[in-house]
């Protein structure tokens, strides 16, 4: 678990698929008068351990385990697609533990998709990239984002995780849907969503509609990364809702 600073409540940062916690250092920068920030690697990603089994149950004990270690009363969570499946598992799983949730930009139910979509995109990836300005020119708006993705090896900037674990959990997301997870959410929600989503149309807004304290926003111009393509947009609708949520002047 990767500490930001901050002090009171635990706003613990989950991210997403490929991704660590570091992904997460911008945002933590303007987190931590609400509370201590905290990132936690997933396993198969930054430090934590690269070993299975690599299902959103795992996942979810990962976080759970985490939150108890920390015994610093209910968090909350906020997670970036993975990350906020993860969120939502956790939160209907262990209620005690999550105050409330943030979710960015991932959908119950992607049932049919199916890996070949994912190895395609990152297998066209000029990887090893040559430096990390490449990776930042490659990637564009969520450039900074990829950056802290990599690392450096003897012949140029690699993904830290391993890609074949990612396709066995990307996989899962393809026959599973979690629906009857959402329905369990009883904390308060915010769900993030980008105009130009990766997740199938509608079902963001559907999710709020189900979840009893839940709110919904769409990111004008951005697409799987609003933390990032639209950093502002993202800062103004968390910094309300922790307001609201943690009663903060």
């Amino acid at each position: 678990m990767l500490c930001f600073g901050g002090t009171g409540v635990p706003i613990v940062l989950l991210h997403g698929l490929m991704g660590r916690a570091r992904t997460w250092r911008r945002v933590a920068e303007w987190l931590r008068p609400y509370g201590a920030v905290y990132g936690l690697d997933a396993r198969g990603h930054g430090n934590a351990p690269r070993v299975g089994p690599w299902t959103t149950e795992r996942f979810t004990e990962d976080v759970a385990d985490a939150l108890r270690t920390l015994d610093a009363g209910p968090a909350v969570l906020i997670g970036h697609s993975m990350g906020g499946l993860h969120a939502w598992a956790t939160a209907a799983t262990y209620p005690e533990l999550v105050r409330a949730v943030v979710s960015e930009d991932f959908a119950p139910d992607q049932r049919g998709r199916t890996v070949e979509t994912w190895r395609g995109y990152f297998e066209s990836w000029p990887v090893p990239f040559e430096s990390l300005d490449h990776v930042r020119e490659f990637f564009g708006d969520a450039g900074e984002y990829f950056a802290d993705c990599v690392e450096e090896r003897a012949d140029g900037f690699h993904l830290v995780a391993d890609l074949e674990d990612l396709y066995v959990i990307a996989a899962e997301w393809g026959r599973v849907d979690y629906w009857s997870v959402v329905e369990k959410i009883r904390c308060p929600l915010l769900l993030v969503e980008g105009e130009h989503t990766a997740m199938p149309p509608g079902q963001q807004a559907l999710v709020a509609s189900r979840v009893d304290d839940a709110k919904h926003l769409v990111v004008p111009g951005s697409a799987h990364l609003p933390h990032d393509e639209a950093p502002e947009t993202y800062r103004g609708a968390v910094e309300a809702f922790l307001s609201q949520v943690l009663n903060h002047a």
